[in-house]
């Protein structure tokens, strides 16, 4: 029997010949770990274009190494010309050498691009030399106004505003304290005020993180809450660029989180959009900036509700509000034209929008969406008015656009399951793209990749269609029987680009193992976006409960379908993903010969109070069970197969000590496992050092050979 395939397999491979180039060699893969994960000097799959900004002559300049390096330097992309220049050479200067960081056009007699590196600002001159502007270190959220006439940006020492290139930066905004940090620049139309969302990050505890590294003990203080500490304060300030003044607007709860803001076009009003910590009370007010008066406009409460998946924007024609919401069962968009009005769906279906893009000028609604699939974020469109949706891009994979400031052109970063991600210039009006950046290197070419394809199977405990993405060798054989990894299992883990999840670099892990035999599997576990609200509430205290029972499904489907070897498989994760993998391992022995749990969430009463939405809140009549329930820490005795532990001690998210406290456990029990330390290495312990990576990779490639190779 062959997987269950969805029929957009055959569209897919003719959209990847047709922005890729099409020759693949055969039959199989000659890179080790080594050449997979080469040193900082020439990735194999290239370097993915970031900070991409459109100048009003409608060019784009971003940052990128087409070398595959680490540093990143400035190019521009001319859309009437279809020309490609590369701008900067810091990469390659031993002076100035470093990654440009933020870009910016600035017009007036000087107009060109400005951008950041680690010393400051620089400026480009139009016969191709820089000079060093503004000395600040750390420069960041570097902004233009609507006009291009000024500058703003954000250090360590607060919010500067840059008028003119002969002029000194001047200082809107102090801070007293590292602990507050702006963010979000806003300018208003007309360039005389700057809207921004202020963390003050001082009520959190501080603790500190001891560890060795080759340098002996070292000991970090970091700013870290668990459940039922203090938490972080969001303002949202408004300062006059004129003459720095400066307020915050009123909120009736600061500790409840900020998703976004928006000034109207005219300036004169701001909406905030939040909700409590537990995500179960959403709620948007706008302010009136001259009678500084407040209105709340729309409010929601669910108790089970899971994520914040929320976006707001003014109305194109300043006409009420665009919210996305799911609460009507899946993410979608709405019109509320006026407050407390009922919002007026946009979109409908059994799919869901991801993000959406609209501005005053435009008569369109642009939004991505899994309209197409499950695994797809397509580009849609609709009108302002409503009406028919229309399809913007074709084919299959992930889109993410980047548009004009009119709304009138867009390039897009695009990746698919065969295709690393690079940047095409999107035709609007038609769907087709112009590749303008090809990032991976000759020799990601002339190796054989997996066959990805998509699996539809229901749930074990409760008949619930699950998703799931499985990898193939090139030479598959249905009729012969593989040993199965699930992994890396986490949240949102379905997806149609390359490597599938971004959150951690394990592309070239999947790759290799994929080409030593093995079937790899992802699932859209429950708590996941793109499957409604329903399928993500599924989650709600459920940490180690419904989702390793979702993975348990997709395992059965594979053994069932006879091409898995039912005692060949394995699990693995990190995080999130190392507490399914424990839980699995804990709480289902004889169902997975082997695991690896990096950095694992072992203790939830540890975690971050965000993930409160889903463990729920501490305290109560169901507390300490709840949380317990939910920790790999209070299982540990369930263990009988093979369990690795990979982590970092400097780890400040997921603490050492919380593997510690599971290792003693099973000292205690004399219960068999490995534990590799990675000293003074963080949370992301695959994505710090090279040298750390592979030698992580190539620990968890001799346990899963050792425990699910036939020997």
């Amino acid at each position: 029997m062959s997987p269950s395939i969805h029929p957009y397999r055959i569209a897919l491979t003719l959209l990847a010949i047709a922005i890729s180039p099409p020759t693949w060699a055969e039959p199989a893969m000659t890179l080790d770990l080594d050449g997979l994960y080469r040193g900082p000097g020439s990735s194999l799959i290239g370097t993915k274009p970031t900070n991409v900004t459109w100048s009003p002559a409608q060019s784009v300049a971003f940052t990128w190494n087409d070398q595959g390096g680490q540093t990143r330097d400035l190019w521009t992309w001319n859309t009437s010309a279809q020309e490609l220049t590369r701008l900067t050479w810091h990469g390659e200067d031993e002076q100035t050498k470093g990654s440009v960081t933020d870009v910016a056009w600035l017009a007036g007699p000087e107009a060109g691009w400005v951008y950041a590196l680690d010393d400051g600002l620089h400026k480009l001159s139009s016969d191709g030399s820089s000079r060093h502007i503004v000395e600040a270190a750390g420069l960041r959220q570097l902004t233009s106004s609507p006009n291009h006439q000024a500058l703003a940006y954000v250090t360590s020492e607060g919010l500067f505003v840059l008028s003119a290139l002969k002029s000194k930066p001047r200082r809107l905004v102090a801070l007293e304290d590292p602990a507050l940090r702006p963010g979000s620049l806003q300018w208003t139309t007309d360039g005389q005020r700057i809207a921004f969302l202020l963390t003050d990050y001082r009520p959190l505890p501080q603790k500190a993180i001891h560890y060795y590294t080759r340098d002996g003990y070292q000991e970090m203080t970091v700013r870290r809450a668990f459940p039922g500490e203090p938490t972080s304060l969001y303002q949202v300030g408004v300062v006059d660029v004129s003459s720095g003044m400066l307020r915050y607007l009123p909120r009736p709860d600061e500790s409840h989180y900020v998703w976004g803001f928006g000034l109207d076009a005219a300036g004169e009003r701001v909406f905030i959009n939040s909700s409590d910590l537990l995500v179960k009370h959403h709620q948007i007010r706008v302010y009136d900036l001259a009678s500084g008066s407040n209105e709340l406009v729309y409010q929601e409460h669910d108790p089970n509700h899971l994520r914040p998946d929320w976006q707001v924007a003014w109305a194109p024609d300043g006409e009420g509000l665009l919210i996305l919401t799911d609460h009507e069962g899946y993410s979608h968009l709405y019109r509320q034209p006026k407050p407390g009005a009922s919002p007026q769906p946009l979109t409908a279906g059994d799919w869901e929008v991801a993000k959406f893009w609209a501005n005053a000028d435009a008569d369109w609604i642009y939004f991505l969406a899994n309209r197409s699939h499950l695994a797809d974020k397509q580009l849609f469109r609709v009108r302002v008015s409503g009406g028919e949706i229309e399809r913007v891009t074709q084919g299959h994979g992930t889109h993410a656009p980047f548009f004009s400031p009119d709304l009138a052109q867009a390039v897009t970063l695009f990746s698919d399951d065969n295709t690393p991600h690079d940047l095409y210039s999107l035709d609007l009006a038609g769907g087709a793209i112009t590749q303008i950046t090809s990032s991976p290197q000759p020799d990601f070419y002339q190796q054989s990749w997996a066959d990805v394809r998509y699996i539809e199977f229901p749930s074990r405990v409760d008949g619930v269609n699950l998703v799931g993405r499985l990898s193939l060798p090139p030479d598959f054989d249905p009729e012969q029987q593989y040993p199965l990894i699930v992994g890396s299992v986490y949240s949102d883990s379905v997806l149609n680009q390359w490597g599938g999840r971004q959150s951690h670099p394990t592309w070239g892990l999947d790759q290799y193992l994929v080409a030593r035999g093995y079937l790899l599997l992802n699932v859209n576990v429950r708590g996941s976006w793109g499957q409604g609200r329903a399928h993500n509430q599924g989650l709600r205290h459920g940490y180690g409960i419904v989702d390793i029972e979702d993975l348990h499904s997709g395992v059965e489907h594979l053994i069932s379908e006879g091409y898995v070897d039912p005692k060949r498989v394995g699990i693995w994760g990190s995080s999130y993903g190392g507490l399914m993998t424990m839980m699995s391992l804990f709480k289902k022995p004889g169902v997975y010969a082997a695991g690896i749990a990096g950095a694992p969430a072992t203790n939830v009463a540890h975690a971050y109070p965000g993930q409160r939405w889903v463990m729920g809140p501490e305290g109560g009549e169901d507390q300490p069970g709840r949380y317990q329930s939910q920790s790999p820490l209070y299982h540990s005795d369930g263990l009988e197969d093979p369990l690795m532990i990979i982590h970092g001690s400097r780890d400040q998210v997921v603490l050492y000590s919380d593997t510690i406290a599971v290792v003693q456990d099973l000292i205690d029990r004399e219960q068999m496992f490995e534990l590799v330390t990675l000293p003074g290495v963080g949370h992301g312990w695959d994505a710090e050092a090279p040298e750390v990576r592979r030698f992580a990779f190539k620990k968890m490639v001799q346990f899963f050979d050792r425990h699910l190779r036939v020997h």
